[in-house]
């Protein structure tokens, strides 16, 4: 097999690449699909609709920060085996119920909680299991190529929805999310390798949670993304949740149209994790995270000038730039935490950052309901992602504005002492 194909030639890897990849592919496809179920089969609100999305992000608030010292204490494998079980027995009752013409809005709204729920688990371990699969040198080149195969499916997924939720029913697009998820578990359980969890310490579980907050929030790096991860969660979700109202009622574009020039502008994503590994290499790894999320943050705003005709261009170029940004910078970013901090340690860093970063992601999308409401689409989209362009500028106050490349695993124990 050509040298080009890198990690793919690792079983493990390999194994782990096709299964996430499987599952990004139907999460994307039952994203567009899961609201439909309410539209369509209910005949829910918006009200129902909005309680059904943000069913799948309260879990982060509930459960987030037990996870992390959870999967601390657990084999990683394990727990994403059954994190996927979960959300096949979740998404697979609601597709059972839409046959049985049984479905209500509860039972929506508690699989979308309850799959939601499997997802913090899986995301936190998933982050920790990674460097067992590879080596701290290949962390950057396996999160470039796992986030950008999910780049590809969020262009994908879209078309594929329409032409499944089209030819069979809504629940048809739920049902192909239960497959992808059957496929990652497979791929899991064929997966060989020896996990060595160790817990050297008998702190109880709210201790090791402290110890994670503690590092997650104390460490100057960590707490500066932790916190601008946060703001531009806020506004992004808030952008994304009105960007379709947008399109369809004030720029006068038709629903197959916006979803192909959304589908062309998450193409950045797709090149932003191609070229994150050379841009680390050339820039620094430092200069890169901070060059991408900073220089791309700007070109959001061409998306508010978007109309009909050629001012479709703006949208294109404006989400592509600021995808392209956002995505090579957390794939390097995924791959210093992974291969610098101590294994053991991951799973409570993952969580308590994250607790931050998507807890942001209801109240943005509410915020921008409420923008859209009071002021229109347009003036909404102008004001969320000028804050995108703020929250990049955080980035500023951090030692990253210093620094050509993120600090090496010989650096941590003075930096740990410190914090």
């Amino acid at each position: 097999m050509s040298p080009r194909w890198g990690l793919l030639r690792q079983p493990n890897f390999r194994l782990l690449w096709i299964g996430e990849t499987t599952s990004s592919l139907g999460s994307s496809v039952s994203a567009f699909a899961l609201p439909l179920v309410a539209l369509t089969v209910l005949h829910a609100g918006a009200l129902t609709v909005s309680a059904v999305a943000a069913a799948a992000w309260v879990p982060w608030l509930v459960i987030g920060l037990p996870a992390g010292a959870l999967v601390d204490r657990l084999p990683r494998r394990r727990v994403l085996i059954t994190a996927d079980v979960v959300s096949i027995l979740a998404f697979g009752s609601v597709v059972l119920a839409v046959v049985l013409h049984v479905l209500t809005a509860v039972q929506l709204v508690g699989a979308a909680f309850v799959a939601g729920g499997a997802t913090v688990l899986f995301s936190t371990a998933y982050r920790a299991f990674l460097p067992a699969l590879v080596g701290p040198g290949d962390t950057l080149e396996a999160n470039a190529k796992l986030q950008g195969s999910e780049q590809v499916t969020h262009v994908v997924g879209p078309g594929l929805a329409g032409v499944v939720v089209s030819a069979f029913h809504a629940a048809g697009g739920v049902l192909v999310d239960v497959a992808s998820f059957v496929v990652s578990l497979v791929c899991l359980v064929r997966i060989k390798v020896t996990e060595t969890v160790t817990v050297t310490d008998p702190k109880r579980m709210r201790h090791a949670i402290a110890d994670g907050m503690r590092l997650a929030f104390g460490e100057p790096l960590l707490r500066v993304n932790a916190i601008f991860g946060c703001m531009s969660n806020f506004m992004l979700t808030g952008y994304q949740a009105i960007l379709l109202v947008f399109l369809v009622r004030t720029a006068g574009l038709s629903a197959g149209m916006s979803g192909l020039l959304l589908a062309l502008g998450s193409v950045g994503g797709v090149i932003g994790a191609a070229l994150a590994r050379r841009a680390a290499r050339v820039l620094g790894s430092a200069r890169a995270v901070l060059l991408g999320k900073l220089v791309c943050a700007p070109f959001g705003l061409l998306i508010p000038l978007t109309s009909r005709g050629a001012g479709v261009v703006f949208l294109v170029v404006g989400n592509a730039v600021l995808i392209g940004g956002i995505v090579a910078g957390n794939v390097i970013w995924s791959g210093w935490v992974q291969s610098y901090y101590p294994t053991a340690l991951l799973g409570r860093i993952s969580t308590s950052s994250q607790l931050v970063n998507y807890g942001a992601i209801p109240l943005g999308a509410m915020t921008a309901g409420a923008l859209a409401e009071g002021l229109g689409t347009r003036s909404a989209l102008w004001i969320l992602l000028s804050g995108v362009v703020a929250a990049s500028a955080i980035l500023l106050m951090s030692p990253l504005r210093t620094m050509r490349d993120l600090p090496t695993r010989e650096e941590l124990p003075a930096l740990m002492l410190a914090s």
